[in-house]
């Protein structure tokens, strides 16, 4: 495939700043309320037309990417295109109301909420959610404080989570947070839980194992009953982190496999945006014997309506109110859109894709057979120059590096958004990027807005906030 990325400006300077095209000096009110050591006697602001203003914003288009303008493979993320009728229905102004008003008042608001709780319920196979976590790892946080919690209730002293080796990071840092001692749990020699390391790491301090399913080179832990079991058995809890779920919707639920409390990343399986930092939602589901321990409020039905009510033995809250609407609402619009049938279609149509790209590229993939995505290696080259390669021809690379265990990895991940034809092309990058030179696989990318960067340099001298161009300190 033929691609230039849009470049303007030199090597030095893109597309400038709005405040760098033009400034004009706009005179401030002199009637300000404010004390004179607070305001200015003038704003600088730029004083563009609105066709230079569209023409920028074009120009920084061109120069990104995203799921709009081509395959956004990354694994362990489900990258799919968020359908743009959920922000019509986010935008309504009839959901722009004050969370303060009275309940009688939020009855439209709260009967989407307890909609969505039911949605996500069933779908995971749960009896209560709750909606109050902003963000995927806040929920997954929130999950095991409602663990810790029904131990304690128990007086039950438990002090370690088991945690597989190629479980997300945020499963480590959720269970370290919560005050708990991490085991890790390596993997067995086909990409799965091992039973035998298993049962040798359970014990009376295990409060739960944190597990995903498939898993993250995406393949079903097929002994997930005797997981289950054995954790159990222990008297610990099996915690589900919903990285992968959009590989089982329509076709399996983790409180059917055994789960007792999961999070679900509306992000990655409904189709929210993914934050960048926020706003977000990480719903968290249980079974009965934990309902009581969910973050207060939850909205709940009765005979009058929808009420908030409080659980007896609540850890409190999490976040403000009932957690961010504008991303909630959209995760509700998109489950009541698809129905049961499309979720489960949306489904196996991920898993479709992710197998049929794997019998297109040239590449080894150690394990199998998988779901939603796999972990194909680049073998003696180093994955993240072939990832850079790969930019070159007009898409976005998988996720290079990770997991560990998978030498040279690059996680695919190409969800149910992509044809056929797209997935072509997807492989075609693939195999071009393996098959160059080593020469031009090295110096990549050569074709993008930003070329190839001193990655070593950059993490001596890092620069995390907003600098002038010139600028040293």
């Amino acid at each position: 495939m033929n691609h230039d990325q849009a470049r303007y400006g030199d090597d030095e300077r893109y597309e400038p700043l709005l405040s760098e095209k033009d400034t004009t000096s706009v005179d401030v009110d002199e009637q300000s309320p404010l004390p004179d050591d607070l305001t200015r006697d003038s704003l600088e602001l730029p004083g563009l037309s609105e066709p230079e203003i569209a023409r920028h914003y074009t120009r920084l288009s061109q120069m990104n990417w995203s799921v709009e303008s081509g395959p956004y493979p990354l694994g362990s993320c489900t990258m799919k295109y968020n359908p743009s009728f959920t922000e019509d229905v986010a935008a309504d102004p009839n959901g722009a109301v004050h969370p303060d008003r009275s309940e009688a008042s939020l009855q439209g608001t709260l009967e989407v909420l307890h909609g969505l709780q039911d949605y996500l319920a069933r779908i995971g196979g749960m009896d209560a959610v709750t909606l109050q976590p902003p963000a995927g790892a806040a929920g997954e946080f929130t999950g095991i404080l409602v663990a810790k919690a029904y131990h304690e209730s128990r007086d039950d002293d438990r002090s370690e989570v088991i945690v597989p080796a190629s479980a997300h990071g945020t499963n480590f840092a959720s269970a370290a947070m919560a005050g708990y001692d991490v085991v890790e749990l390596p993997s067995g020699e086909d990409g799965r839980v091992d039973l035998d390391a298993l049962e040798a790491a359970v014990s009376e301090d295990t409060a739960a194992l944190m597990l995903t399913n498939p898993n993250t080179v995406g393949l079903f832990e097929r002994d997930i009953v005797e997981i289950a079991d054995i954790v159990h058995d222990a008297g610990g809890l099996l915690y589900y982190d919903g990285a992968n779920l959009n590989a089982l919707l329509g076709r399996a639920r983790p409180g059917d496999m055994g789960f007792d409390v999961m999070h679900y990343n509306v992000h990655k399986t409904f189709a929210t945006p993914h934050g960048g930092g926020g706003p977000g939602a990480g719903p968290v589901g249980v079974v009965d014997d934990l309902v009581e321990f969910l973050p207060s409020p939850r909205v709940c039905e009765t005979e009058s309506g929808y009420e908030l009510c409080e659980p007896d033995q609540t850890i409190g809250k999490v976040h403000g109110y009932q957690g961010n609407w504008l991303v909630l609402v959209k995760a509700y619009a998109y489950i009541a859109r698809l129905g049961d049938e499309g979720l489960e279609d949306a489904s196996a149509k991920a898993v479709l894709n992710a197998n049929y790209l794997a019998e297109q590229i040239d590449y080894e993939i150690p394990y199998g057979p998988f779901h939603h995505e796999f972990a194909a290696t680049a073998g003696d080259r180093d994955a993240a120059d072939v990832a850079k390669r790969m930019l070159d021809y007009g898409v976005h690379p998988p996720t290079t590096k990770w997991p560990e265990f998978v030498p040279e990895a690059m996680l695919t991940e190409p969800t149910e958004a992509e044809s056929r034809a797209s997935l072509d092309d997807l492989a075609a990058a693939f195999n071009a990027a393996m098959a160059d030179s080593i020469e031009d696989v090295e110096s990549a990318p050569s074709k993008t807005t930003a070329r190839r960067i001193d990655q070593a340099a950059a993490a001596r001298n890092p620069r995390l906030s907003w600098q002038a161009l010139g600028d040293e300190e």
